[in-house]
């Protein structure tokens, strides 16, 4: 078993995962914002632990992932201004980066999105260059760091019900919010997956399958 700290813990695909991870007899620790989330967490059966992950320093987010074996990231700013989507997706997601080295937690696993890349294509004046360039910067500085990484990189997320099954993300795909969990939960079980990106959608290889390959 492991103990897994989830931050933005009370995202959708957060939520699947944490059931997923704790139906397997992982200790899920789920960080939220809002302390009246608690109880939507507490029904997947993960812990959950109120804390600001945007404001707490490197110091402040270290003692927060300490004593786990990974770090499960699934925060964001979800759509906000340029400026918190900045501050959330980019520097708040390096901060736990570093965070994780400095409790010696490795294990570490990002979902980001499928296009995130220096090709994404998003010109500067579209609202959403600011989530394309930090997942951009995000990605790039976990695939450069000393951690034990895994990128899930999901096309379009849907509420479909997930199929199990997935394959290689092109641009005008969607994937079902279930699946993007079942990979998560795959990853963190199978040391297969460190050191990979997976950029998903919906398709025809078994999850399991798909994370050995």
């Amino acid at each position: 078993m492991s103990n897994v700290i989830i931050l933005g813990g009370h995202g959708r695909v957060a939520l699947l995962t944490a059931q997923l991870l704790t139906a397997r007899g992982d200790t899920v620790s789920s960080v939220i914002r809002k302390a009246e989330q608690q109880d939507d967490v507490r029904a997947t059966g993960a812990e959950p632990v109120v804390a600001d992950i945007e404001q707490l320093d490197i110091a402040g987010l270290t003692d927060l992932v300490r004593g786990h074996d990974a770090v499960v990231w699934s925060a964001g700013a979800g759509g906000g201004s340029a400026d918190r989507t900045w501050a959330v997706d980019r520097d708040a997601a390096i901060r736990t980066m570093h965070a994780a080295l400095g409790a010696d937690v490795h294990r570490y696993v990002l979902v980001s999105w499928s296009d995130a890349g220096l090709g994404h294509g998003v010109p500067e004046d579209d609202d959403f260059f600011a989530y394309a360039e930090a997942k951009t910067v995000a990605d790039a500085v976990l695939r450069d760091s000393a951690l034990d990484w895994t990128i899930v990189a999901p096309s379009t997320l849907t509420d479909d019900e997930p199929t199990g099954s997935v394959e290689t993300a092109d641009p005008s795909s969607s994937i079902a919010r279930g699946d993007v969990a079942a990979l998560v939960a795959a990853a963190l079980h199978d040391d297969a997956s460190v050191g990979k990106t997976f950029r998903v959608n919906t398709g025809s290889t078994p999850i399991e399958q798909f994370v050995r390959d």
